[in-house]
């Protein structure tokens, strides 16, 4: 049965093999055709002939159609999945320059190697390298949400004085688009980048309205819907747009600074839900090394399994419940 066992487990590994092997032809041919192919070579020969100048900026990409593979098969096939727009739009609100397709086969790429290095050279077992390969392929998907979210919260912290600019601009008489291009010259990204795509759609024939909508898709936040609809309805039913965008900008300010003071008085809790998420683990790993035999029953004895299986499932409970604790919407 054993000898079963092991012929079993390297048809796997082979299989497993050879899966990575033709991911990652697959993705060399895609970054080949994401630089070198013939598309690319002839959109840069249209572009330097209607420019006269090698502009890479980041308006000239309003011209570009965003796919979610350079490859026609595999964009159609992601076409067809449900949630994938949706798995676009989160890359776009990271501000990172990948597809769909370039996140689904790095994550399945690094997640085949992890696990086949694991299993082969550490000899562990086919459940466990199967594991460590999820988790390592999981990798790519929380490196896009933390980019997600610094950019989204350093938009936010500009955002007050995205309005305070747009505000001055309005009030010496420039128009709602010319404020928005002064925003998007005179600031740092990520405002600056978003402001001039919605100016650039403006001038490109794109209604205002849609263009604010737009940015509102790209960047979701709160205190940038109140400002769309503060300048829709004024565009809508007329008012003075410079003192809403005035009392905004004032109303993000102090909820920002109210953020930070709830942030520093929460800090203790947070530093204690590390702790107490960490100490099991930290005390586990130290226990092993220094009396290997006394923890060696937690994965090789039936009740241990099952005793590891509660203690994980506990701690994943614990560490959902204190993150709901600590958070505090405002």
């Amino acid at each position: 049965m054993f000898q079963a066992m092991g012929n079993y487990s390297f048809l796997i590994i082979l299989a497993l093999a050879l899966a990575s092997l033709l991911l990652l032809i697959l993705a060399g041919w895609q970054i080949w055709q994401s630089y070198k192919g013939p598309g690319v070579r002839k959109i840069e020969k249209r572009l330097q002939a209607l420019s006269a100048a090698g502009d890479d900026s980041a308006q000239s990409q309003l011209l570009k159609e965003r796919l979610l593979s350079q490859v026609p098969r595999l964009e159609q096939l992601l076409l067809r999945m449900p949630r994938a727009l949706l798995l676009d739009a989160f890359i776009v609100q990271s501000g990172l320059n990948w597809t769909v397709s370039k996140l689904l086969q790095s994550s399945a790429l690094l997640g085949l190697i992890a696990g086949l290095v694991l299993g082969r050279w550490l000899l562990l077992s086919t459940a466990l390298a199967a594991a460590a390969g999820v988790a390592v392929g999981l990798l790519p998907w929380l490196y896009v949400s933390f980019r997600r979210q610094r950019r989204l919260a350093r938009f936010e912290a500009q955002l007050p004085e995205a309005l305070d600019l747009m505000l001055r601009a309005l009030r010496a008489g420039h128009s709602f688009a010319s404020a928005l291009q002064m925003v998007g010259e005179e600031m740092s990204d990520p405002v600056a980048s978003e402001f001039s795509t919605v100016h650039d759609e403006v001038n490109f024939g794109v209604a205002v309205e849609q263009a604010l909508t737009n940015l509102t898709a790209r960047v979701p936040l709160t205190d940038l819907r109140y400002f769309v609809v503060a300048v829709l309805i004024q565009r809508e039913s007329g008012g003075n747009l410079t003192e809403v965008l005035g009392n905004l900008s004032r109303l993000v300010r102090e909820r920002l600074k109210l953020r930070s003071k709830v942030k520093v008085m929460s800090a203790d809790g947070r530093l204690s839900a590390w702790i107490l998420t960490l100490m099991p683990f930290a005390l586990a790993a130290l226990m092993n090394a220094f009396n290997p035999d006394f923890m060696a029953p937690l994965w090789t004895d039936p009740m241990g399994v099952v005793m590891l299986q509660y203690l994980l499932t506990m701690t994943v409970v614990g560490v959902v419940v204190m993150q709901k604790i600590i958070r505090i919407r405002i």
